[in-house]
């Protein structure tokens, strides 16, 4: 998230079977489907425009934000990563390094975001212990590849923008305003697609997996800014994922901004905990560059990693105008 939106508001290698194979997850029927047209088809339920004047970015976190890049933006955000995994089991080291990467598009209306979003990883693994009878590997691939719709349900800063002081009170001026603790709210649906060959794909998992979040954002008073992503991956799979990640970010000006993060991951073929922090810097209005870096805590396996990101946005987008009747 950038500086102005804030001030603002086990690894197992599998058999190949062929480059582009795909398979189905058990019990799926094309219900992601559906759900994405019905966000699609679904009216509009606030009219508050989600465009603003400076790039809105998602990184450098791993959470999405509520609201939309706007219509007529296209919004590439990536960043190169390097990190070190170490298996106390499996008593193996791996070396990585990868490329995180998003393509967001407003479009139809400012509440709706279609995205593109996945991460290509290459990794090493070597033994711990040297002399053992663990043949070094390598894996390249990618981790993930997620094609997904974000749409707003609720704004709660729509009428902000309306209200000044009180002039009358002084008290009512200087005491905490409760409203800031009602969230904008979104949902999100999304598809993951994955060819049935990759190393990163477990034996259980499906090619084409869906994947829906709960977002909320606060805009609170001094430039912090409080996301909550509460999502449901490959929900069709017999092993899902429940994945909970909370951001704080605070913007020390109008360019400057720093964040912290935690993420939880409950499934029964992965279960972390990650803490992430870092930097980012606004370059003009369509230009954010960013620092960050993640641990976890536990040793199956342990991770470090560290990222540099660049988010930039071809801006064209059109304010909408309207006619008053004496006007036409």
């Amino acid at each position: 998230m950038n500086a102005q939106t804030a001030y603002l508001k086990s690894f197992e290698r599998l058999p190949s079977t062929g480059l582009f194979k795909f398979r189905s997850p058990k019990g799926y029927s094309g219900r992601i489907f559906l759900l994405i047209a019905l966000f699609l088809l679904s009216g509009p339920l606030v009219l508050q425009a989600q465009y603003t004047d400076m790039i809105n970015s998602n990184r450098p976190g791993n959470s999405q934000g509520a609201f939309s890049v706007g219509t007529g933006v296209i919004q590439f955000e990536a960043s190169a990563k390097y990190g070190t995994d170490e298996h106390s089991l499996a008593q193996t080291r791996s070396n990585l390094w990868g490329i995180d990467y998003a393509l967001r598009m407003g479009f139809w209306r400012e509440q709706l975001e279609i995205s593109f979003m996945g991460t290509y990883l290459s990794q090493e693994f070597k033994p711990l212990t040297p002399g053992s009878d663990y043949q070094n590997y390598t894996i390249n691939n990618f981790e993930q590849n997620t094609l997904g719709v974000k749409y707003l349900l609720y704004d709660p800063y729509k009428n902000k923008g309306d209200e000044g002081p009180n002039l009358y009170s002084w008290r009512a001026n200087q005491r905490f305003d409760w409203s800031q603790l009602i969230p904008a709210v979104s949902l999100y649906a999304g598809l993951n697609i994955a060819a049935e060959d990759n190393p990163y794909l477990h034996p259980s998992e499906g090619s084409f997996t869906p994947k829906v979040a709960i977002i909320t954002q606060n805009n609170f008073e001094g430039g912090w800014v409080f996301v909550l992503n509460l999502i449901g991956d490959k929900i069709t799979d017999e092993f899902p994922s429940y994945i909970g990640i909370a951001t704080l970010t605070h913007s020390f000006n109008q360019k400057f901004a720093a964040f912290a993060e935690f993420q939880t991951i409950i499934s029964d073929i992965y279960s972390d905990e990650i803490a992430r922090a870092g930097l980012a810097y606004l370059i003009g209005r369509n230009l954010q560059l960013d620092l960050s870096g993640l641990v976890n805590f536990k040793d199956t396996p342990s991770r470090w990693q560290v990222a540099a990101g660049v988010s930039y946005r071809f801006d064209f987008h059109q304010d909408e105008e309207f006619l008053l009747p004496e006007e036409l």
